[in-house]
């Protein structure tokens, strides 16, 4: 959960975004708002959701899976990238800020494109896989809880399409992978997840240096 991509100085960072960040004014109204609160940390790098949408235009995505909202600058940016007929479901608990996403999606026009269920991530991929739409899933984006990034992925991968694409972000976790003094619970789970992945052959993969690590599993 970082607002940069790691390894840059504040200098080349800014040029990085100079050159190349293409913001809608609903998307840098929402960014501005998100950046004030106590946990903008959580964010997706803006550098990186226009990744992800350059992505989803490339794949001609119709259909993606979101775990983890915040407020919704992620979201925002995939909606937009989606054609008129395409869908997000995005999962969240939080109504308070998943709340500021509903107002800038509604100012962007992109409100029924989105399907917020606000409820544990896991019940909404599992009650998806009893609606029999595995397979079905073009593009998933995982960002939340770091403890569950193994379940969410398997849940995923049952859900997104051969060919599709799943991503998962901070894989880098600022560094913390590397530390062997770092025990926590969530470094834990990431270095995990990172060593499964790495050995998974149900998927080709590619680990983006970019916001704070960026996993991509493409489904075989």
């Amino acid at each position: 959960m970082d607002r940069k991509t790691s390894m840059l100085d504040d200098r080349l960072y800014d040029y990085l975004l100079s050159v190349s960040l293409r913001e809608s004014p609903a998307q840098r109204a929402l960014r501005e708002e998100t950046d004030r609160l106590e946990y903008a940390i959580m964010r997706t790098a803006s550098e990186q959701a226009q990744f992800m949408a350059l992505l989803i235009r490339v794949m001609g995505a119709r259909r993606v899976i979101e775990i983890g909202t915040f407020t919704g600058y992620g979201t925002l940016a995939m909606a937009l990238a989606l054609p008129d007929d395409g869908r997000i479901v995005t999962c969240d608990v939080s109504e308070e800020w998943t709340a500021i996403a509903r107002r800038h999606w509604s100012g962007a026009g992109v409100s029924a494109k989105i399907d917020l269920r606000l409820a544990p991530a896991l019940q909404t991929l599992d009650a998806l896989v009893e609606d029999g739409q595995s397979g079905s899933i073009d593009f998933a984006f995982i960002d939340a809880d770091k403890v569950n990034m193994l379940p969410y992925y398997e849940r995923c991968l049952s859900l997104v399409r051969r060919g599709g694409i799943i991503a998962v972000d901070n894989v880098l976790w600022g560094g913390q992978v590397i530390d062997p003094t770092d025990r926590n619970d969530s470094t834990l789970a990431i270095r995990q997840f990172n060593e499964f992945v790495h050995d998974d052959d149900r998927v080709d993969i590619s680990l983006v240096p970019i916001g704070d690590g960026l996993f991509l599993a493409r489904k075989r």
